[in-house]
């Protein structure tokens, strides 16, 4: 058995790039029976600004995606990240192993601050050490990660040996997890940029609370080619990426879809792949808004969540203390 943790920041917006490179994966990973942490990474999210009450509303919906997507808290530890003060805490010390070079070449930060000059939180810049410490913490040994985020768990990597070099062995070293199909699902308007909450217009992703006319609007609109057959190939990222789309949600290989639409155009294949991805997402939002209608029921599972994790982390830092000689 192995330990397993990942999470996504608290979002009004989670979009199927989201489901396929983070939750759905890990929702594999619990059928294992690995032991498995799942948190709302809500420190992480205001390294840009956010209203409190937005922020509040969010933690709650992506509690709610969760449960709704099938995380069951009997069998994974669910809980929201600043619940848990040792995060910080680990992440100070980790602060004071890692050193500006290697925090500075994140490619991440370099695209999240580009422009931006001076007015870049500190927090921004930091926050792959915050990553590393949520890693640490618990002793992971698996993370699933979408390909944007590898970097940062080498980071984590690189500060578990560094720590374990100096002080002795104390943390155990995580493994990046990546999907081989489907980790980087890529902007509909945009198939050469990854799928994101922040791109400029809406028509760049497919919420996962997208009704059925706006998922049918924003296929229609993605972006192909001139072409006009329905045949994979890597370089026509825009047909590659909603065929990849299909293939995840269907199953069918895309040999299979290739067949199934043999001697069709974009317009069959679109209006089929965006009745897939309402068929897949009405029963989903079904759920989200039953639960969001109980916010005493997501508090509590959260707060049952932290307890757990509390232990846990508890334990690392009363090692880590005593390591580095303040305890």
């Amino acid at each position: 058995m192995s330990r397993v943790l990942t999470a996504l920041k608290p979002t009004n917006i989670l979009h199927i790039g989201n489901y396929f490179g983070a939750i759905e994966p890990f929702l594999q990973q619990q059928k294992t029976g690995d032991t498995n942490f799942l948190f709302i990474a809500d420190y992480h999210s205001i390294t840009i600004p956010q209203d409190p009450d937005e922020l509040r509303k969010n933690i709650f919906f992506a509690t709610a995606a969760y449960l709704a997507a099938g995380v069951n808290p009997e069998k994974t530890t669910l809980f929201q990240q600043s619940h848990i003060s040792e995060h910080t805490e680990l992440a100070w010390i980790l602060n004071c192993v890692a050193s500006m070079g290697e925090v500075e070449r994140m490619t991440q930060y370099k695209d999240k601050a580009r422009n931006k000059g001076e007015s870049v939180s500190v927090g921004l810049f930091d926050y792959p050490v915050l990553m590393a410490a949520d890693i640490l913490l618990y002793d992971t040994e698996i993370v699933p990660v979408g390909e944007d985020q590898k970097q940062h768990v080498e980071l984590a990597r690189d500060l578990a040996e560094r720590f374990n070099n100096r002080f002795g062995q104390t943390f155990v070293i995580p493994k990046p997890v990546i999907r081989e199909s489907g980790a980087r699902i890529m902007g509909l308007d945009d198939p050469e940029k990854k799928m994101s909450k922040s791109a400029p217009t809406d028509k760049n992703y497919i919420s996962l609370m997208d009704d059925e006319a706006t998922v049918l609007k924003k296929i229609k609109s993605a972006i192909t080619d001139s072409e006009g057959t329905i045949v994979y190939r890597e370089h026509r990222k825009g047909i590659a990426n909603m065929m990849t789309i299909y293939s995840l949600l269907t199953g069918e290989s895309m040999i299979e879809i290739e067949k199934t639409f043999e001697g069709k155009g974009y317009g069959d294949f679109k209006i089929a792949l965006a009745a897939k991805v309402s068929e897949f997402l009405t029963p989903l939002q079904e759920k989200i808004q039953t639960l969001l209608q109980d916010e005493n029921h997501l508090h509590r599972t959260l707060e049952i969540g932290a307890q757990k994790a509390r232990a846990i982390a508890a334990k690392k830092m009363i090692e880590v203390r005593k390591k580095i000689g303040i305890a």
